[in-house]
């Protein structure tokens, strides 16, 4: 059986609809050129009809028929030019296979010009986003996307996020952190040598709460990371350079609670909906993680700790249509309502506001000399 791939071209808007309706929405070079020789009689007038040179139609058509191990035309001297009953069977094939499938071409057809309308759109506009995963940055994907404004996303951890930034893999990063930690503590000396003042740019997104998520009821009465390390307690964590891994680890050491006093530290998860869905499904009876992925799985949820979640670029794009659109949208009255209506997270008069480091995190110390050890 031979092995069938697809491919699409693009065609200029001056082609008219009806030019382009009486073509398969599916083409195959080969099969344009048998059928141009089946009309035509000839390899010459092929070549003239389809606007390519003889010698390019003569020499594609040996080429197929060499890879093929079939003959495609049949050569008499001073006949018309034929087709082989291969190459018959080649266009009766085509055509039973363009008639079965034809509304699903024509629907695939239909959704790649609507897709790739985006990127002829001069209007429109492309962020490539990797960030700490986060379900308000989930719903401003599609919030933006009616904008114009279209956000490539991808989920990791903090630390990978600002990594990926400063690695020129995207244009913008998603990180979180406490509202008011130590300058001392793990999240400072972990964050504090991926941004640089004068180099990077803050820009405000939102204020959420982190929290144990438990079995609805909360049976085992947990109410602070202490109570994690109950007997027969099970824990379910995020992966290491997940910015909620870090949040826990800086707790458990300010805490001065050892990770091995929780049974399942070491079970990882790499978003907050699949911590959720573990708890969730009797994996586990406690998980770090967000108010509304522990909504979304009907758990309970033990507030522990409010943080900003930020968004940052180098300086160097804030002026870029598309970063200017991001906080135009963020800006906007209809973004911030929408904030409301997710349950632990708060509008924040710093949603889309540009700040500067030294201003937005007057908690973390910038002097030289000053130990920037990645703890992470």
């Amino acid at each position: 059986m031979q092995h069938i791939n697809l491919s699409y071209s693009w065609t200029p808007h001056s082609e008219s609809a009806g030019s382009r309706n009486r073509l398969s929405p599916i083409r195959n070079p080969l099969m344009d050129m048998l059928q141009a020789v089946r009309e035509s009689g000839s390899i010459g007038a092929a070549a003239k009809s389809m606007q390519l040179s003889y010698r390019h139609v003569w020499g594609e058509l040996k080429r197929w028929e060499q890879v093929l191990d079939q003959p495609l035309i049949l050569w008499e001297k001073g006949q018309a030019a034929r087709l082989s009953e291969f190459a018959d069977k080649l266009l009766w094939a085509e055509r039973q296979a363009q008639a079965r499938l034809s509304p699903q071409i024509s629907a695939l057809q239909a959704e790649l010009e609507k897709t790739f309308a985006v990127a002829f759109d001069a209007n429109s506009h492309l962020l490539t986003v990797y960030a700490s995963h986060d379900d308000a940055l989930v719903r401003l994907r599609e919030h933006a996307a009616e904008q114009a404004l279209h956000l490539d996303m991808r989920f990791c951890g903090s630390v990978d996020a600002l990594r990926s930034l400063n690695e020129g893999r995207c244009n913008v990063a998603g990180f979180h952190a406490p509202m008011q930690p130590s300058p001392r503590s793990l999240v400072a000396r972990t964050y504090k040598p991926l941004l640089r003042t004068g180099q990077h740019k803050l820009i405000g997104f939102a204020l959420r709460q982190q929290g144990l998520m438990v079995t609805p009821g909360n049976p085992r009465r947990i109410q602070q990371l202490s109570d994690l390390t109950q007997a027969g307690l099970r824990y379910i964590n995020r992966s290491l350079g997940t910015g909620t891994r870090l949040l826990l680890d800086d707790a458990l050491l300010s805490a001065g609670i050892a990770a091995r006093q929780i049974t399942g530290y070491d079970q990882e998860e790499s978003s907050h909906a699949a911590v959720a869905a573990a708890v969730a499904a009797g994996v586990a009876d406690a998980g770090l993680g967000i108010a509304s992925a522990a909504q979304a799985q009907g758990l309970d949820f033990v507030p522990l700790m409010q943080e900003c979640y930020w968004l940052v670029c180098l300086k160097s794009v804030l002026e870029t249509p598309s970063v200017q659109a991001m906080t135009r949208v963020l800006q906007s009255d209809a973004w911030q309502q929408h904030m409301t209506t997710l349950p632990g997270y708060e509008t924040t008069e710093l949603a889309g506001q540009v700040q500067s480091l030294k201003k937005a995190l007057p908690w973390w110390h910038f002097k030289t000399g000053h130990n920037t050890h990645t703890a992470y």
